[in-house]
């Protein structure tokens, strides 16, 4: 983001209401690497691939906010090597990993990674460092640390199903792997932070959460998440999770959360209700049925539906009730935003 997106991102989570309403995106590979027409292996691999897409957004869409901006990933395979994870890349689609740990037995013997050495994160700060020229040449900053969430992180390492049934029949091994994964995500994002001076937000995706009941996010979540976004002195706390998010909504201000990108299964004004006013949502077309396979007039009519029916339109952010699909043409980008700003 340039300085003036990053002081309207301040000022709309300060309760600013801006004319037009913002618009802004989560975007990962897949959107990016379709957007060149590139392999989004070769997205993910090639600094110079990665960087000429995420420049050419940038430029295509200046009015936009891109969300996290400038963002070196590789997928959920981001974090889960640093524990020793083996990754395993397809030619098509993300790629993934295989489990860590062969049981909730093994999980006292899992280890605090160094987030400096361990998996892909040297490669991914480093990769910021070579291209952080060229991104500040173009006017923009690398604004956000970013992480996926413990309870995402931890599943990837047991095993999503052995995790989640964890809850119930392991619920003390299971605070201690939350534990471990915590205090990696905290050492990750003030390692990013450290390197970066300009990043004054932190984003934590962590869709897992939704998967969860009342008692069980009291537990397992709540505690986790708050100190996550409370280890950093920063402007924004991102949060995104597009499951379910009715329960997620009720704590995030527990949670310190000032930016929610939530599903666009829950009705807006809904999510209003329950997360208070102090909070920013950012949302909720659909992303996979309107954007990447409906056409402009889908699109068009999803939006101004959308805006119309937000009662209170302050700490509002008009987006994707989840990540930005590689559907999502320029056509429909620029219909998007029209719809918006006629509203």
């Amino acid at each position: 983001m340039t300085d003036r997106q990053w002081e309207d991102l301040l000022r709309i989570l300060d309760g600013e209401l801006l004319d037009p309403l913002p618009v802004g995106f989560l975007v990962d590979g897949p959107w990016f690497s379709a957007s060149i027409g590139a392999p989004l292996v070769d997205y993910l691999i090639d600094r110079e691939i990665w960087l000429r897409a995420n420049l050419e957004a940038q430029r295509s869409y200046p009015n936009v906010l891109w969300f996290p901006g400038f963002w070196a990933e590789y997928g959920m395979i981001s974090n889960p090597p640093a524990f020793g994870a083996k990754c395993v890349w397809p030619e098509d689609g993300f790629p993934t990993c295989e489990t860590v740990l062969r049981g909730h037995d093994d999980i006292p013997n899992l280890r605090q990674p160094n987030v400096r050495t361990d998996g892909l994160l040297p490669m991914i700060v480093r990769r910021l460092e070579q291209s952080r020229t060229a991104i500040e040449e173009a006017g923009h900053r690398i604004r956000f640390a970013t992480a996926h969430g413990p309870l995402t992180i931890a599943s990837y390492l047991l095993g999503h199903t052995d995790f989640l049934i964890g809850f119930r029949t392991e619920p003390e091994a299971t605070e201690h792997l939350l534990r471990v994964v915590t205090e990696f995500v905290i050492d990750w994002l003030a390692y990013q932070k450290e390197l970066f001076p300009s990043i004054d937000g932190v984003l934590v995706l962590e869709d897992l959460m939704g998967f969860v009941g009342e008692d069980d996010f009291r537990r397992f979540v709540l505690g986790p998440m708050t100190e996550i976004f409370a280890a950093l002195d920063v402007s924004v706390r991102f949060l995104h999770n597009d499951a379910a998010g009715l329960i997620t909504a009720r704590h995030l201000e527990a949670m310190r959360v000032n930016l929610f990108n939530f599903s666009f299964e829950h009705d807006f004004n809904e999510i209003r209700s329950l997360a208070g006013e102090s909070v920013t949502l950012m949302g909720n077309i659909p992303p996979r049925d309107v954007l990447g396979i409906g056409n402009s007039e889908d699109v068009g009519r999803a939006v101004t539906g959308l805006v119309d029916s937000i009662s209170d339109r302050r700490r509002v952010i008009v987006s994707a009730g989840g990540f930005m699909p590689g559907g999502f043409t320029p056509e429909k980008i620029a219909t998007f935003c029209g719809a918006v700003a006629r509203c």
